[in-house]
């Protein structure tokens, strides 16, 4: 069990330590942690928890300092805590070096401190750059670059010309390459339009488990640097997502979209294709857009609106039996002064 003293976790955070030094071996809830546990408190509606954690110290900003004897004072504490899981995180993988039981083409290029697990395989002419960990059963196709100390987790396919980043983060089950979905009927039959593109991942760039994204037919299928996507993720063939997005888990990007910088695709959102989403736009959960949205706005609901008017929509939805009701009685009532005013003009 990994256990590091409190100073030394402020000294590489760059936060302050108030109260006694002492050793912590891992992180918890406030409600959860035990007195060699550090904490956080980043929402101040949990300040009662506060006042009863068992925790040895407790991340949290100054303004609350006082309200409990050992801190680590942070302007942002939840980022610090992020940043301070990361000195407990477990390593993954237990192997090193390159592995006899691995496939590694003798025209593959194979940097520095690469370690190729057992029943990788690493096709021609791939490039695999410095400190890259490839665990088992991942494939690399040929032509396929990865950048300097990237990740690629257990099952991961890297089709032909496939190029990340560096520092990238690909989970396991991951399909990066494969086939956009290009068809065309002709007649009584589907014909196959070859997709002769690739895919190309910026740096930083972190994929979830068993999100597949398509090769592009012509050209490539690009991932801006920073951006994060979720598990079950589907990005089709000549998407184009731009730097520092999200995109949540089972979101569905059709071909030929265009995402600008600063996205967020809350979880199942769902895309029609060739669109563009401008910058800083937030597309709400399970939303699905039919048209273009331009820089910095935020919409919902299928078809997505701007949220304020999604947002009413919804509070009224409860009331539309009510309402429905009300305007049936209204239209009886006018029809019936409608049929009765002929006989009020001959009187």
């Amino acid at each position: 069990m990994k256990r590091i003293r409190l100073s030394e976790i402020a000294a590489q955070l760059g936060l302050k330590l108030q109260g006694d030094d002492r050793e912590v071996s891992g992180l918890n809830t406030l409600a959860a942690a035990g007195p060699d546990e550090l904490s956080f408190l980043a929402n101040p509606k949990y300040i009662d928890a506060l006042r009863s954690t068992r925790a040895a110290a407790v991340i949290l900003h100054p303004d609350f300092a006082a309200q409990i004897p050992c801190a680590l004072l942070s302007e942002h504490p939840y980022q610090d805590f992020g940043r301070a899981l990361a000195l407990f995180d477990r390593d993954q993988g237990f192997f090193s070096g390159i592995s006899e039981l691995a496939f590694v083409h003798p025209d593959a290029v194979i940097g520095l401190r690469v370690t190729v697990a057992p029943f990788a395989c690493i096709g021609p002419r791939a490039v695999i750059e410095d400190d890259t960990h490839i665990f088992p059963s991942c494939y690399v196709g040929e032509d396929c670059r990865i950048g300097a100390g990237s990740t690629l987790y257990p099952g991961v396919t890297l089709m032909a010309g496939t190029q990340l980043g560096q520092k990238c983060v690909v989970h396991a089950g991951v399909v990066l390459g494969a086939d956009g979905f290009g068809f065309v009927r002709s007649g009584q039959k589907i014909e196959k339009i070859p997709q002769i593109g690739t895919v190309q991942l910026g740096d930083d760039v972190e994929v979830g488990a068993n999100t597949t994204i398509d090769r592009a037919a012509l050209d490539k299928t690009v991932v801006g640097d920073g951006t994060k996507i979720d598990n079950l993720v589907m990005l089709g063939h000549n998407v184009r997502v731009g730097k520092n997005s999200f995109l949540v888990a089972q979101v569905g990007v059709s071909g030929s979209c265009v995402l600008g910088d600063n996205v967020t695709l809350a979880g199942q959102a769902g895309l029609a294709g060739h669109l563009r989403i401008g910058n800083n736009v937030t597309i709400g959960p399970q939303a699905g857009v039919a048209k273009d949205i331009p820089d910095n706005m935020t919409v919902g609901g299928s078809p997505a609106v701007d949220q304020g008017v999604f947002m009413r929509t919804l509070a009224l939805m409860p009331r539309f039996p009510e309402l429905f009701k009300r305007l049936t009685r209204l239209e009886r009532k006018l029809a019936a002064l409608r049929a009765d005013l002929p006989n009020k003009e001959n009187a």
